[in-house]
């Protein structure tokens, strides 16, 4: 690629460069959540057998966000610095750090795929599986960890495609793997009869095409951070660096886990399989709100980081408000929909009337919060793009771990299996408004300076 695309971040004007980054970054998002939801869609429609196995395969996500939450660990901790090089003109230095990511990616995956292959029967029942769901959860698992290095690297360095301002070219290799993924899903599933194991294959075959594409263009003329094989190392300045800023998506997403594991075994003491089954629904649906809106946000992140590194306060000031008001009118008007509408979405992913039914019922109280998430959403972005690693990391922290994880503990003791639906959106008012203080005596101080 062309060094004047890139600096592009610097002079363009900024809402076409908004747009142009945004929108290929919000497919690609939109893209890569499908990978999980076509699984899912197709799994709940299996004669038979499928409320169950939606249900199996719904227990398995903790383990996915895990293995992601690694992924964006050298990703998004290394791609905002290599922005912020870029700004500098220091090339040099930015392919240094896609090197060391590339390295501790390489690690994480095997690390990760013996672990888990190792513990997997035990992980999954303490996730809350069942008798009745865990064949159907060790099935999926057991293969998709066979491909963790394919996701590793798709996921892990497709941001240092989007952060060089080549959003088109991050958006494809998504596209590639989740087209593959639609198209393997009924064959390997219904066609060769593979079931939930089909389900499981056709995602690794596409994760592993979307990492070729990537690696390709990462090591070709196109791209102005090149891999060198010579910086494909540890290199213990660097991975400080990629840590400080990387241990905030990470937690965000690793969390997860941990909010998924506390809710599903809540929901299966106090409710049963058909409860948790609500959850392996609700947290797909979750994933069509929120993903989107993220993409926005992690789209727009490179202008800011280049900028921030060029010393163009004022143009980082101007993209950081127009992406909050973007942000937030998306999670109003997607997660309004779950709230008024919650039919739209649950009749999607079952065609069981019992378990859409008790899906519908409590979503409306479950989303309530998330229409308001995209200020959250826009502040932590911000912070990442500054470099403010401090920050982010507390506000990482804030709303699963120091808010939801607890009170979804703690609620149904009082209230039943109700009070687990409740806990999310009492967490996500409380978070939404301490990010907003935080954003204004941190990253305020610095927009004020622009003005």
């Amino acid at each position: 690629m062309e060094r004047n695309n890139e600096e592009r971040l610097g002079t363009a004007p900024l809402g076409r460069l908004m747009v142009s980054m945004a929108l290929p970054a919000v497919a690609a998002q939109i893209i890569n959540v499908l990978y999980n939801i076509v699984d899912r869609i197709y799994i709940g429609h299996i004669a038979g057998y499928g409320e169950l196995a939606l249900t199996g395969v719904g227990l398995t996500a903790p383990i996915l966000m895990v293995i992601s939450a690694f992924s964006a660990f050298a990703g998004m901790g290394g791609a905002p610095q290599a922005s912020i090089q870029l700004g500098k003109k220091n090339y040099g230095q930015a392919e240094r750090i896609l090197g060391s990511s590339i390295a501790m990616l390489l690690v994480f995956s095997v690390v990760l795929t013996v672990l888990f292959q190792i513990f997997k029967v035990p992980i999954l029942y303490l996730f809350g599986a069942s008798g009745n769901t865990i064949v159907y959860a060790e099935q999926y698992i057991t293969i998709y960890l066979s491909g963790t290095v394919f996701v590793q690297l798709a996921l892990g360095l497709n941001t240092y495609i989007s952060g060089q301002g080549n959003a088109k070219v991050a958006m494809l290799s998504v596209l590639l793997g989740a087209v593959a993924n639609i198209i393997l899903d009924p064959i390997l599933i219904f066609g060769v009869g593979m079931g939930v194991r089909g389900a499981a294959l056709a995602t690794i075959i596409s994760q592993a095409l979307s990492a070729v594409w990537v690696l390709h263009f990462l090591a070709s003329s196109k791209s102005v951070i090149r891999i060198r094989r010579k910086y494909i190392r540890l290199d213990r300045k660097i991975i400080a660096g990629i840590a400080a800023l990387g241990i905030s998506p990470f937690i965000m997403q690793s969390t997860e886990s941990l909010v998924m594991i506390t809710l599903n075994s809540g929901l299966q003491r106090y409710g049963g399989d058909l409860y948790v089954g609500t959850m392996s629904i609700m947290s797909s649906i979750m994933q069509l709100i929120v993903i989107p809106v993220q993409g926005i946000s992690q789209g727009i992140q490179p202008i800011m980081s280049y900028n921030y590194g060029a010393g163009n306060l004022g143009r980082v000031k101007a993209t950081f408000f127009r992406m909050v008001l973007v942000s937030l009118a998306g999670t109003l008007l997607f997660g309004g929909i779950a709230v008024l509408k919650p039919e739209v979405y649950a009749g999607l992913f079952s065609s069981n009337g019992d378990l859409v039914a008790l899906t519908c019922k409590h979503m409306p109280v479950y989303f309530l919060g998330i229409t308001i998430f995209g200020i959250q959403m826009g502040c932590q972005s911000t912070f990442l793009a500054l470099g403010q690693a401090k920050v982010s990391l507390v506000i990482a922290l804030l709303r699963k771990v120091i808010l939801l994880i607890p009170l979804a503990l703690l609620f149904p003791m009082f209230m039943g299996v109700e009070g687990i639906y409740l806990a999310e959106p009492v967490a996500d008012f409380i978070s939404v408004s301490v990010t907003v203080v935080l954003f204004f005596f941190t990253a305020g101080k610095l927009f004020r300076k622009a003005s």
